[in-house]
């Protein structure tokens, strides 16, 4: 977010201030009053600049902190308004993270249908705050840098928990955790939207993505691509290659994914055909992926079609030649370890 550290810490430093205000008054207007007020007699704005503002500067900058000052608790809900200055957008940022961050710190967890200090609506509000504001960042960095700030609280619940509950997960498990927690939220959030929450999990469950305006480009991506017609059948041959590898992988007490491909074992041309097919996809799904295009994964993807059913329609998996049998359940493994490249198909439901 393009503003002055120094302004962001400036106005985190005062917020808590005001906080103790506006708990006592009941017309939300009066918070922007309040900060208007206090960046005026502060004079918060000039203080963090390297030259001396004009006054229309210094003006500007304490509209902007009274602003961000009634901002901060903002989105409360669906309906509220989100911010959008790049200084209350930060400022609501840091404190909705430095609350989860600190309930987490000490196991202090929603559960159930009990949330007394409103962890889940701090959850939305970040996602809405992040989402609407397109901003790309790491979760879990951002997690990550909010625990090293509460390292004294995080330190003394993680010996109050080792000393009074052995069985508890450790602390140093909080930003994956929360991490879990959002993927929650985020299904929620996007349910108004019409996005299927398995989609989400599908993106979600490939792992090591907590950048959500990326991963709802994905879950875009992959919502638009199934709704196509070669992303309906690669979705049936998904299901129908994986239920074989499952089934023969249990009979044979031996895993298939991951196994190497032997490709002078792929003797028919169908096999052949989709064989290189699966290694030109794959090459190109990463590609696409490394460049953030989605869309372009998906028609990676889609190659994949015609040289499936061809598979399906030409091709004996259990053969009874046994190392041409093994060589088909790896290519059909292949294929679903291909496809989950860009989500986990299994995931996905219908």
């Amino acid at each position: 977010i393009p503003v002055g550290i120094g302004v962001v810490l400036g106005i985190v430093g005062v917020s808590n201030l005001l906080k103790w205000l506006l708990a006592r008054f009941e017309k939300p207007t009066l918070g922007a009053l309040l900060g208007l007020l206090f960046g005026a007699v502060v004079g918060l704005w000039p203080f963090q600049q390297p030259i001396e503002p004009t006054v229309g500067q210094h003006f500007e900058g304490i509209v902007l902190t009274a602003e961000a000052i009634a901002e901060h608790y903002a989105p409360q809900g669906p309906n509220d308004t989100c911010p959008s200055a790049p200084v209350s957008v930060a400022l609501a940022l840091a404190d909705k993270i430095d609350t989860l961050v600190g309930f987490w710190a000490i196991d202090e967890k929603p559960t159930g249908s009990k949330d007394p200090y409103a962890l889940r609506r701090a959850a939305l509000g970040v996602i809405r705050l992040i989402v609407e504001n397109e901003l790309q960042l790491s979760l879990f960095r951002v997690f990550e840098n909010a625990k090293i700030l509460h390292s004294n609280l995080v330190a003394d619940s993680l010996a109050h928990r080792l000393g009074e509950k052995p069985g508890q997960k450790p602390i140093e498990s909080l930003e994956i955790d929360l991490l879990d927690f959002f993927a929650d939220r985020l299904k929620v959030a996007l349910r108004e939207r019409g996005v299927r929450h398995d989609l989400i999990s599908a993106v979600f469950a490939v792992g090591g993505e907590d950048d959500l305006v990326r991963l709802l480009a994905r879950v875009d991506a992959l919502a638009a691509f199934l709704k196509t017609e070669d992303g309906a059948h690669l979705q049936v041959a998904y299901q129908r290659a994986a239920n074989i590898v499952r089934i023969e992988e249990k009979r044979d007490k031996q895993r298939y994914n991951g196994a190497e491909l032997a490709i002078d074992q792929l003797v028919e041309e169908a096999e052949r055909s989709l064989g290189m097919r699966v290694f030109d996809s794959e090459a190109e799904a990463e590609k696409a992926l490394a460049a953030e295009n989605f869309t372009a994964a998906m028609a990676a993807l889609a190659k994949l079609r015609k040289p499936v059913d061809d598979f399906f329609d030409r091709v004996t998996v259990n053969t009874e030649n046994p190392e041409l049998r093994v060589n088909r359940l790896r290519l059909l493994a292949r294929i679903g370890a291909t496809l989950d490249r860009v989500a986990d198909f299994s995931k996905i439901e219908g």
